[in-house]
Order: C-alpha cells, then sequence, then structure tokens
C-alpha cells in the first residue's frame, strides 16, 4: 500500500483526476450555456450585455460559443487547452465586470470557474481524451 503522506502521484491518479475535472466542470458550464443558446436561437428580441461595444446579439454569441462549444470540446479532451482559453476570458468578464458591483459571495463562482479552466489549461487534456489519440498518431513515423 502506498503511503498516504507521499508526495507523489501516480500517472494514472493524474489522468484519472483530469478526466474528472473536465466531464465535471464541462458539464457544469453547460447548465449555464444551454440556456443562453435557446435564447440566441429564439425569435425574441435579445436582451444581454454588449461587451466592449460589440452589441448584445454578438457578445451573446461569443458567450454561447465559449460556455457551449468550449464546454463539449474540454469534455471531449478536444482541444483542450485552446478551449480553456476563451472561458478563462468569460469567467473574468463574468467576474469583474458582469458582477463587478456585487458582494464577493455573488460572483466567486466565476472566480471558481476561472481556476478550473487554469488548471485544465496547466495540465493539458490527459490520457482519456482526444488530444491524447491525436498526439500519439502524430507521435508514429
Amino acid at each position: 500500500m502506498r503511503n498516504f503522506n507521499s508526495s507523489r502521484t501516480s500517472e494514472n491518479v493524474l489522468n484519472l483526476l483530469t478526466l474528472t475535472l473536465r466531464l465535471f466542470i464541462g458539464i457544469s458550464m453547460l447548465t449555464h450555456g444551454l440556456p443562453k443558446l435557446e435564447k440566441l436561437i429564439a425569435n425574441d428580441k435579445i436582451e444581454f450585455m454588449s461587451f466592449l461595444g460589440l452589441g448584445s446579439a454578438i457578445t451573446l454569441v461569443l458567450v454561447v460559443f465559449a460556455e457551449v462549444a468550449c464546454s463539449v470540446f474540454i469534455i471531449l479532451g478536444f482541444l483542450t487547452r485552446f478551449a480553456a482559453i476563451p472561458l478563462m476570458i468569460t469567467m473574468l468578464v463574468a467576474f469583474f465586470i458582469v458582477h463587478g458591483p456585487d458582494e464577493y459571495s455573488e460572483k466567486e463562482l466565476s472566480l471558481l470557474y476561472f481556476f478550473f479552466y487554469f488548471s485544465i489549461l496547466i495540465l493539458g487534456a490527459g490520457k482519456y481524451s482526444v488530444d491524447w489519440i491525436f498526439s500519439k498518431k502524430e507521435a508514429v513515423y
């Protein structure tokens, strides 16, 4: 049995951890993104914040891309590090601008998401991912 106090982590455990992190955070963000996608698809008037003067519709499209498409990429482990970047930006905008004047307890979720995505950016997709499959094919000569 391994020493519980050891600071070493096996590669298999790390790969399972990254898979679990990707699945949890990707599915969790989809619960925020899918209602926005429905709002975008509906023929109703779009009422959404305008970021950097882009207009409500374009801002909503960018947020839906991040929260839906990039979340699916993270779940699959496809272009994982690239997919984390738009989500990190979205969470920073949510923290500093959308919830800027709110109390910390109201905006901490966006900061937690940011650090989950930052962890994914640093760790990558891990072994159980589409990225891993493609990297193995590239390595074969």
